[in-house]
């Protein structure tokens, strides 16, 4: 018997014919990019001479032409198909980059059409890695973080290429290659940022918001006469403006961090309460009858049995506070703050027209919340390894 060679763990769900949309797509990339040849890529070329004038682009486009033709007849599929498309895609997208870096706002026809076929194939590769289906836990989680790592990386590319290619003003919309610049040069002011407003503001009032909120609905569920009182309360706080809350607390507790982290009290408390009072009452009637049953008590049957169904919704809560705590502690700082924090970063470059600054304290406060969110979901998923939801 030969031996087998080593499999990647990775093949197709089903060998069948591409898709209307797939064989429209790469018909349309594979006649563009042979058709854009005789067409000027800058303002400055010619006709017949476009492409040739930029040798990384003609290699890429030739790449392109090289992998879409035997991918269109089938000849190319599964995971060869894929890692080529992706790399094809990669490598034009760096050569358009940096061939516009140098001439902004020249862009001729052959350039945005060969930007439609380096999208067009980028298109085609996260197809092609949607159909593949690990068969091992390290490849499904690869292959689970590289689609949408490849679709925010070709907003940011898209966005680079248009904004310098139209050479849109940097004060309506700088190119993220300024963002990133003033990123790695403004680190001191970043970071004491972040530390003011999320690791004081955003932390403590989530702490506290959610730690109350689970609190009082545990209280609720045991004195049912308060949940007729305390959650039209309740109600009512949570739609109290936040604009409208955040001068009254600057009022209260002052310029610092403790009265943004008011705001996000208010702002995460109803959340928590109402998603875990909905959980304490998951559990049925027949349910409790089995812990009556046991003659189980109060306090054992909401350890044992209440809680653990209600996590699904706590963490429900809790995921979407992440967010709500931070665009309410960076709001906050719009109303009063020291000269130190997110918000009033945003606020003070914006009237010194300096959005790139503005734009980089966004990327910090995105990323930050994005950790932040990824990290309550790996511990919900850890906590409620028994729900359908994490299993599937």
């Amino acid at each position: 018997m030969s031996a087998q060679p080593p499999s990647l763990g990775l093949e197709l769900a089903e060998r069948r014919p591409l898709g209307p949309v797939k064989a429209l797509l790469s018909s349309l990339a594979l006649v563009v990019a042979v058709v854009a040849t005789m067409l000027p890529v800058t303002a400055s070329d010619t006709l017949q001479l476009g492409l040739f004038r930029h040798p990384l682009l003609a290699i890429s486009a030739l790449a392109a032409v090289i992998v879409l033709a035997p991918y269109r007849l089938r000849f190319l599929q599964g995971p060869q198909a894929t890692f080529a498309l992706v790399a094809v895609s990669y490598v034009m997208a760096f050569a358009l980059v940096r061939l516009i870096a140098g001439v902004p706002g020249q862009a001729a026809s052959g350039y945005w059409a060969y930007v439609f076929v380096a999208w067009a194939v980028a298109w085609l590769s996260v197809e092609e890695m949607a159909a593949l289906t690990p068969r091992g836990t390290v490849w499904k989680r690869l292959l689970a973080l590289a689609i949408p790592l490849t679709f925010g990386a070709w907003l940011l590319i898209l966005w680079q290429v248009l904004v310098v290619g139209f050479a849109v003003p940097k004060v309506l919309l700088p190119p993220p290659s300024d963002i990133w610049a003033r990123l790695l040069t403004s680190p001191a002011v970043l970071w004491a940022d972040f530390r003011q407003t999320f690791l004081k503001g955003v932390l403590v009032g989530y702490a506290i918001g959610c730690g109350s909120g689970f609190l009082v609905a545990i209280l609720i569920d045991r004195v049912p006469f308060l949940r007729r009182g305390l959650l039209p309360v309740g109600n009512l706080v949570s739609a109290l403006p936040i604009i409208g809350v955040a001068p009254i607390m600057v009022m209260w507790f002052g310029f610092d961090w403790p009265s943004k982290a008011a705001v996000v009290v208010i702002m995460t408390f109803f959340p928590m309460l109402v998603n875990t009072v909905t959980g304490l009452a998951a559990a049925d009637r027949m349910q409790l009858d089995l812990m009556h049953t046991y003659a189980a008590s109060y306090p054992q049957t909401l350890l044992k049995m209440r809680l653990p169904m209600a996590m699904p919704f706590v963490f429900n809560a809790l995921k979407i506070n992440s967010t709500l705590a931070l665009i309410g502690a960076i709001v906050a700082e719009f109303f009063g703050t020291p000269i130190v924090g997110m918000g009033f970063r945003i606020s003070t470059e914006v009237g010194r027209m300096n959005i790139d600054m503005v734009w980089a304290s966004i990327a910090v406060a995105a990323l930050a919340g994005s950790l932040f969110y990824a990290l309550v979901t790996l511990v919900e998923r850890a906590v409620t390894f028994w729900h359908p939801s994490v299993r599937g």
